[in-house]
């Protein structure tokens, strides 16, 4: 069974700097395990409730006791399985497809949106500016629902990372171009997304070389948009070209 020092080190690396310290991070929920283990991401253990999962899977598993699993569990109804993944190492960036650049998103559900969106319209890269959320944050996780295994995702200084690149850099803004009105021939480029509060940062800003928008039809009252509903708009149009 389960150890109280392997007990408390989970619940650590629910922590970013354990996390960070160690290079590891936590999931839970048999189809998040099952997507990263099936991608070859290295698993550090997996552990279940289930005698049936500790028979079925290829993967191996430890036996854990409810009331254990609930202590190591960032969840309110934890699953019957919790597994500690090695952290992916950061890939170099391909400069052949589109990019998704996120400055200084905040909240775990959108950034762990954003990168299922990456990985359903076929974007393999995701940059995030230094200030963005953990990309292993739980409730990131928990919104990537395994996409996570197949985005290759790089924290890093978002100005130098675009000073940088040669590749058309287009950045969502309420004043932008109307998307629709767009033409995305470029078959690579950078789509750069907005802080939730603050939008892009204006040191960015000066770096974006067309600025698109999303229009409205409703009334001029209601809120702007999420960041990751504005998301999935903007690559749905990129991807029809």
């Amino acid at each position: 069974m389960v150890s109280k020092s392997q007990i408390k080190f989970i619940k650590n690396l629910q922590q970013k700097k354990y996390r960070t310290e160690h290079k590891l991070f936590v999931v839970e929920g048999i189809k998040v395990v099952k997507e990263l283990a099936n991608a070859n991401v290295k698993p550090y253990a997996i552990y279940t409730t289930s005698n049936i999962i500790l028979s079925e899977e290829t993967f191996k598993c430890e036996l854990i006791s409810e009331a254990d699993l609930r202590k190591v569990s960032a969840l309110k109804t934890p699953n019957n399985i919790l597994a500690v993944f090695y952290q992916p190492k950061e890939k170099e960036i391909t400069k052949d497809n589109w990019v998704v650049a996120v400055d200084d998103v905040r909240d775990p559900g959108n950034l762990g949106t954003i990168i299922r969106l990456c990985d359903w319209f076929g974007i393999t890269d995701l940059f995030c500016s230094n200030h963005t959320v953990d990309c292993y944050n739980p409730k990131t996780l928990q919104a990537t629902m395994g996409s996570l295994a197949r985005v290759n995702i790089v924290y890093g200084n978002l100005e130098d990372f675009l000073q940088t690149t040669k590749m058309p850099i287009y950045g969502a803004f309420m004043d932008g171009k109307e998307v629709y009105k767009e033409d995305f021939v470029s078959k690579k480029g950078i789509l750069v997304m907005g802080n939730e509060a603050n939008g892009v940062s204006s040191e960015v800003e000066g770096l974006i070389t067309k600025k698109i928008s999303i229009p409205q039809f409703g009334a001029k009252t209601t809120e702007s948009l999420n960041v990751a509903t504005a998301t999935a708009i903007l690559l749905n149009e990129i991807r029809r070209g």
